[in-house]
């Protein structure tokens, strides 16, 4: 197809509003792009309109669109919208000009939707994302991309609108390597995390003091800072799920003996991760490993109510 002249001027399709799509949804039809988004579940993308997007009943609705991004659970989910029947790449002789997807899969399922795109004469872009709903609210997200090198140019201010920063890390799909690699440290952090949190409080250090001191730290992080709140409180309302967080682990292991790399702390956290889904607590956030830890050290853990800063607040005003 052809391409609008003015990238900014690019008819965009969205398809996927749970949680993080919507929020990222929302972010392009505030910032004045033409956006159409498509739910399986229409109800979650209703209130898009509010903000000037056309909701769709159908996926073959965002075919004629320029840029179409993915926002979707599992590899399956991605197979089913593109190539499924009724699919976005089900005709072709209607095809969008890009696909964007910020979807965290595997490797090898990204390459596949790549070649499907390729073979019909569609760019593909893999984009997955750093952050959860409030942190794309607060304008905080991070994108990682690869692919084309001239589609991410011509697509690149679409992505400005989703976050604070997009990284171009080169050819085919490598972006996935990078989330996988960002959500091991994520869960090797929040393990490490839990134990010196639970080996200060075991001291006689609340946890409020305790990781007040490490937000203000050099070890201080934007992470640590918007989890100290679920650590501090008890509040496991979740963000990443356990289930999620042992897929990526599942992924990032397989990533490693493919390449020949021992990830000795990563190994180690992943059974700790197992652990967190054998307890059954699998719709919780997975902060959760901070409860694990602490009935490993003999510690019962109570809610501190205290009212604390995850360096986010501005969210809740700004949108």
């Amino acid at each position: 197809m052809t391409h609008n002249s003015d990238s900014t001027d690019l008819t965009v399709g969205w398809i996927g509003t749970g949680r993080m799509g919507f929020a990222m949804a929302r972010r392009l039809a505030k910032g004045g792009v033409d956006l159409a988004a498509w739910n399986r579940t229409r109800a979650k993308a209703e209130p898009l309109a509010e903000v000037g997007s056309t909701v769709v009943d159908s996926i073959t609705e965002l075919r004629d669109r320029d840029v179409v991004f993915t926002m979707v659970s599992t590899p399956s989910d991605l197979e089913q919208v593109l190539l499924g029947e009724g699919g976005l790449l089900e005709d072709r002789d209607h095809l969008p000009g890009v696909v964007v997807d910020c979807s965290t899969v595997s490797t090898e399922s990204s390459e596949r939707m790549r070649e499907a795109c390729t073979e019909r004469g569609v760019a593909f872009l893999a984009a997955p994302v750093s952050g959860n709903g409030k942190v794309v609210k607060a304008g905080g997200l991070s994108l990682v991309v690869s692919g084309p090198e001239e589609t991410y140019h011509l697509v690149a201010p679409l992505l400005a609108h989703l976050g604070k920063s997009v990284t171009y890390v080169g050819q085919g799909d490598v972006a996935r390597l990078v989330k996988i690699c960002h959500n091991l440290f994520l869960g090797v952090v929040t393990q490490s995390m839990a134990e010196i949190t639970v080996l200060a409080e075991k001291g006689g250090v609340s946890r409020a003091a305790f990781l007040d001191f490490l937000n203000n730290s050099v070890m201080g992080s934007v992470f640590s800072r918007y989890k100290t709140p679920a650590f501090v409180n008890l509040d496991y309302t979740p963000t990443f799920t356990p289930i999620l967080l042992r897929k990526d682990f599942d992924l990032g292991l397989a990533a490693a003996r493919q390449l020949d790399v021992p990830m000795p702390v990563a190994a180690a956290t992943a059974q700790l991760v197992q652990a967190t889904v054998s307890s059954g607590r699998v719709d919780e956030d997975f902060a959760i490993l901070l409860d694990q830890q602490a009935a490993a050290s003999g510690l019962v853990l109570k809610p501190e109510d205290v009212v604390v800063d995850d360096g986010l607040s501005a969210a809740d005003e700004v949108s």
